[in-house]
């Protein structure tokens, strides 16, 4: 076989060339529009949603110690309420927001188009009442061993990672014990929830099911699942809560491409994104803790309404309105579908007020909210969890930082867990009548163990 000439071996090196120039620069490309969208995004939704200034939104954005994010040039446009980001200039992302429905991407959907599907302003104004159902009165000061454990919630060790709390609220018998801020925060500074979102997410699915527009056993035979012989269309609703929905999904928060990254960041629908995943396992046979089956459980509630306008009035209907949540929102990504995974924001005393609910087994002031066994079912273990530590989007164990994968026992075994990235908590102690609250930006994992601080907590209460 000849050898092909000097010419033809140039045209061939410059052609592996240029592919390997594009297998480098377009995932390149697809990692500058992440970094780009996630710092949009946040930014956006700390300005507008939080209240709080762009500078901070920004230093919250270092927190984080990627070389992407470091590199994000992030403007806020306080007129038009947006934030946009970009990689010298390009990668470019804006993030607009909404009354009502925070912020979202501009990803297939303009900003204009966006703004457009704002929600009318909710109730902002309590009533003169006494906590919970107002905010007349302040929380008394802590016994001193309960102002230690809060102390130490606060402090900083220079030889750890940073905790960055920023609030802490501890609630008995329903009524405050303890209320603490960091500087330049209050009880009237909305916080993310991260994934306390999804237990959020939960209580509005058992709203719906006590309506009988959803059932925990009954297919969910989503739209994007109707094709004849798709297997994914039995998949339950109890499925989906208990993690074992059968989709595949990588959770990897380490990889800025992951399926978890990639939905929050870069997608304009985070349900369909998950949706669309092929099933990896038979549907409740593997657990497998995955924020896009919580978006997939958000679009299952959007097609069982079947009413877009109903739909983004859930929230405040089904939940926030009925237990005083006035602060409280989920945002609705720019296929008008609520990001139910990761993104709600609401102050300190109104994820208390969320935690206060569930500790009353679904009921508000003698005034049933969730269907009768609702909230057994969703602490109970789910069946694939390993080690019990799971039940139906709510956490039984948390791992602890005292050692790599340990599990503290040093909490009441029924006690369980709203749970979020960077360390936000609401944990519910039924045996012992008490909620506790911790919301921060402790980005490092080793940086805020819960079952430490409540079970300190919990101490304190019992002397």
């Amino acid at each position: 076989m000849p050898m092909p000439s000097r010419r033809a071996r140039r045209f061939i090196l410059l052609a592996v060339l240029v592919l390997l120039a594009g297998a480098i620069a377009v995932p390149a490309y697809r990692v500058a529009l992440v970094g780009s969208g996630f710092a949009a995004k946040n930014v956006c939704s700390t300005v507008f949603v939080s209240g709080r200034a762009p500078e901070d939104a920004l230093q919250d954005l270092r927190a984080y110690r990627s070389t992407p994010l470091d590199l994000v040039r992030v403007v806020v446009e306080r007129d038009r309420q947006t934030a946009i980001g970009s990689l010298f200039g390009l990668a470019r992302r804006e993030a607009v927001y909404r009354e009502g429905l925070g912020c979202a991407l501009a990803i297939g959907a303009s900003p204009d188009a966006l703004r457009s599907t704002a929600l009318p302003p909710g109730a902002r104004i309590r009533p003169a009442a006494a906590w919970p159902d107002g905010d007349a009165d302040e929380a008394p000061p802590s016994s001193a061993a309960l102002a230690r454990a809060l102390d130490e919630a606060f402090a900083e060790n220079p030889d750890a990672p940073p905790k960055r709390t920023r609030a802490v609220i501890v609630a008995r018998a329903g009524a405050l014990v303890a209320e603490r801020y960091a500087p330049g925060f209050s009880r009237d500074t909305p916080l993310p929830g991260w994934s306390m979102a999804k237990s959020v997410s939960a209580t509005l699915a058992g709203v719906l099911a006590a309506e009988g527009k959803l059932a925990l056993e009954r297919p969910l035979r989503l739209a994007a699942w109707r094709a004849p012989g798709d297997a994914r269309a039995v998949i339950t609703l109890a499925q989906l809560l208990r993690m074992s929905s059968g989709l595949a999904f990588d959770e990897t928060y380490e990889n800025p491409l992951s399926d978890v990254i990639y939905m929050l960041s870069a997608t304009g629908d985070a349900a369909g994104f998950a949706a669309s995943k092929p099933l990896a396992h038979p549907p409740g046979t593997r657990f497998a803790y995955a924020s896009g089956t919580t978006n997939v459980l958000m679009q299952a509630m959007r097609e069982a309404l079947a009413d877009d306008r109903a739909y983004l009035a859930l929230p405040r209907r089904a939940l926030f309105d009925r237990i005083g949540m006035t602060s409280a929102l989920i945002e609705a990504d720019a296929a008008g579908t609520f990001v139910g995974s990761s993104l709600m924001f609401a102050t300190a005393r109104d994820w208390t007020r969320f935690g206060l609910l569930a500790l009353r087994d679904g009921t508000w002031n003698g005034r049933r909210i969730l269907p009768a066994g609702w909230m057994r079912f969703m602490t109970t273990p789910a069946p694939a969890a390993p080690e019990g530590e799971y039940a139906a989007h709510w956490w039984l164990k948390l791992r602890s930082n005292r050692g790599a994968g340990a599990r503290a026992p040093l909490l009441p075994p029924d006690a369980y867990h709203a749970a979020g990235h960077g360390g936000q908590y609401v944990t519910v102690v039924p045996s012992r009548d008490v909620v506790i609250v911790r919301l921060g930006h402790a980005v490092d994992r080793d940086a805020w163990d819960q079952d430490a601080f409540a079970a300190s907590v919990l101490d304190a209460l019992a002397n």
